[in-house]
């Protein structure tokens, strides 16, 4: 198998979980930022490799098998990760239950997607993405970044700290919602792929 740019940018953004994963848990001065450069990182890489195997005619049944893999990992990777912070802005039991809601309703969406397109797949019908999934993926993205470095940024500025929460806090209850709606929305949009 011969490796291309946007494969070989996908198996990068793959690598780029354990490196993220070490830096967000081990304890040193600004690590959850450094591991949510790392998740940005990981979104562009996410962004470009589409974009070159669409412009330069690179797409391949390996792209397409492991670029959902590896968008599925690093947001299950660190959504859990948001699950085990401790913000001191807000009450944690709380923030906690909220948070892990989301997070359950977004894998759950994901996989049940995932599974859907499998089934998809073998009756050979191409699902495209839809703008509400796109746009859902953005504030997706959005409010991980805002999250991820919760706990540094409240040490070096609370103010900032504090708007970076209910800010992400925000964003993740919306992206939260446009998950469930562009996953009813692609199954009803596609119930074809369900049929006899």
């Amino acid at each position: 198998m011969k490796m291309n740019l946007p494969n070989t940018l996908t198996v990068i953004r793959i690598l780029l979980i354990p490196v993220f994963i070490v830096l967000f848990f081990i304890d040193f001065n600004g690590h959850a930022l450094a591991a949510a450069l790392v998740y940005v990182v990981a979104c562009f890489t996410d962004f470009f490799d589409g974009y070159l195997a669409r412009k330069n005619n690179l797409v391949t049944n390996f792209g397409k098998f492991i670029d959902p893999i590896a968008d599925k990992m690093i947001i299950a990777c660190s959504l859990i990760a948001i699950c085990i912070t401790d913000p001191v802005v807000s009450p944690v039991h709380m923030y906690k239950i909220i948070i892990s809601v989301c997070t359950m309703l977004i894998i759950s969406r994901e996989l049940m997607i995932s599974v859907f397109r499998t089934v998809a797949a073998d009756k050979g019908v191409v699902l495209a993405a839809d703008m509400i999934g796109k746009f859902k993926t953005l504030v997706q993205m959005m409010a991980l970044f805002a999250l991820l470095p919760i706990t540094d940024f409240i040490v070096w500025n609370e103010l900032a700290g504090i708007v970076f929460f209910y800010g992400g806090f925000g964003l993740l209850l919306l992206a939260t919602l446009l998950t469930v709606i562009s996953g009813i929305h692609y199954i009803v949009k596609n119930k074809v792929v369900l049929e006899d």
